[in-house]
């Protein structure tokens, strides 16, 4: 099935800041499934939802 990229935030943060975290939790109390992974090759974290519910 796959997943959609919603955003991407960069690795390299402030200390104690957790923004891809913060949108996903965001995401998630509007009843979204979304998650945080992290991608190695661009060294950014990205947020997902299973493809289809993007909208």
């Amino acid at each position: 099935m796959g997943e959609k990229v919603l955003e991407r935030f960069p690795a390299g943060g402030p200390r104690g800041s957790w923004p891809a975290e913060e949108c996903a939790a965001a995401l998630r109390a509007e009843g979204r499934h979304a998650t945080v992974v992290m991608d190695l090759r661009t060294d950014a974290f990205l947020v997902v939802v299973p493809a289809g519910e993007e909208n």
